[in-house]
């Protein structure tokens, strides 16, 4: 509900800004067409339903036992139900494919769309999109770091079977819920040493690959894209799957380049990627997390580089080709407000970028004036973008500021310590 107070506030903001040419009222009608897609492993700490017994591998690690992780698929969906609730605008769900929801005993390389339906149908009646993951870790055929590159082809058929099975559900939810889904394959495969040989396992994952997106898929229902990493756990010394590898990969067979915020050296960021990459490529999907010293996945903050890339999508108009996608878990901290901050900060790093006097800004660029550039940049920080944000979340039916927080808390009481309990009583 939209309060006099909130009114008058959004009222005010708009007066200020638009003594720069700026149209509150239709940035929020951009806002809301804009999906970002949320992933569903921070609910459960990567576990997935196909074995959740397996040791998570591939360089997949995560820490703290906060009270409540999702045990069934049920439960999953009853915490992203409640996220979603906090979060304004319509979004998408990104699943990982041991997300299965089926009775069936099935492996990685038997997965069928039959098996999601139950995801499928929940989606349809949330009015969300759904993207997909092939899952090459976890799993005993990747035990000794390798999958789409492995030496054996009989472990490397299994997980290019996998993977085409993965692009045919994709396929599926795209079909189904009238929403392109974006089907993201991203390996662990590499050395903890150093190889002598760098090359025939990138030769070994070119072929892979092409056999992988050897059938078309109509990109109306589905469209594919690659991931690269700096390193990992395991694989410290090489990575098959590289930035180089990956990009020279999806430009010369036209699919969408994954850049993940934390796959990286440290001082590297995907902001500075964006323009050049979105002149030659296909599109690009983007999995935002928060590298703390190295790829360890913590929760996104309103920080200097999460603005600066909703400000290259902005200034460049880049959310026609890329797909934005959050990618981290945190099990130190209540994981349904871990979906809710870093959601809510995506969408307000987007809103803060088209809250700039972008064309302004460009002229006195062109024309040298670096003085007048650097000052108005600096002044917009304290412009009162607070005031469109809580219009805005107030205007979608969600809380404003930190009153989602009692929600969750009241929920964690309500729904999550009881898991727990029930636990420690089945035992």
């Amino acid at each position: 509900m939209i309060t006099p107070q909130v009114q008058r506030a959004y009222d005010d903001a708009k007066e200020v800004y638009l003594k720069h040419g700026i149209n509150v009222d239709e940035i929020l009608e951009k806002l809301k067409e804009i999906k970002i897609s949320m992933h569903c492993w921070q609910g459960d700490d990567v576990r997935g339903f196909m074995n959740k017994d397996q040791e998570l591998t591939g360089g997949i690690s995560v820490t703290g036992n906060y009270p409540g992780a999702a045990r069934t698929p049920e439960e999953l969906r009853q915490d992203l139900e409640k996220a979603y609730s906090l979060i304004p605008g319509k979004h998408k769900l990104n699943l990982h494919a041991i997300y299965l929801d089926t009775d069936e005993k099935v492996d990685l390389d038997e997965i069928e769309p039959r098996h999601y339906k139950k995801w499928v149908e929940w989606a349809k009646k949330k009015g969300i999109g759904l993207d997909f993951n092939p899952t090459c870790f976890s799993h005993p055929k990747s035990e000794d770091g390798f999958t789409l590159s492995h030496p054996n082809k009989e472990i490397r058929d299994f997980w290019i079977e996998h993977c085409k099975r993965a692009r045919k559900v994709g396929e599926y939810f795209g079909k189904e819920l009238g929403q392109t889904c974006v089907t993201d394959i991203w390996i662990p495969d590499g050395y903890k040493d150093l190889p002598v040989d760098r090359l025939t396992p990138r030769k070994r994952l070119e072929e892979a690959l092409d056999e992988v997106f050897s059938e078309e898929i109509d990109p109306q229902y589905n469209l594919d894209a690659v991931e690269s990493k700096l390193f990992g756990i395991g694989s410290e010394s090489y990575v098959v799957g590289s930035h180089e590898f990956y990009m020279g990969y999806a430009l010369t067979r036209n699919k969408l380049l994954c850049l993940d915020t934390g796959h990286f050296h440290p001082t590297e960021v995907v902001s500075n990627k964006l323009s050049a990459i979105s002149l030659f490529n296909k599109g690009i999907l983007l999995h935002v997390s928060r590298p703390v010293r190295w790829d360890s996945d913590h929760v996104i903050l309103l920080d200097d580089e999460l603005q600066e890339i909703a400000r290259e999508l902005v200034v460049n108009d880049l959310f026609k080709k890329t797909y934005i996608g959050l990618d981290f878990f945190d099990g130190s901290i209540n994981r349904v407000a871990a979906w809710v901050i870093g959601m809510r900060n995506m969408i307000k790093a987007i809103l803060k970028a088209y809250l700039e006097p972008i064309e302004q800004l460009k002229e006195l660029e062109l024309k040298g004036d670096f003085t007048a550039r650097l000052a108005l940049r600096e002044e917009f920080k304290t412009y009162p973008f607070g005031a469109v944000w809580d219009y805005y979340c107030a205007s979608q039916g969600v809380p404003i500021r930190e009153e989602w927080l009692n929600e969750v808390r009241n929920y964690e009481q309500e729904v999550l310590l009881n898991r727990n309990k029930s636990l420690s009583e089945k035992r």
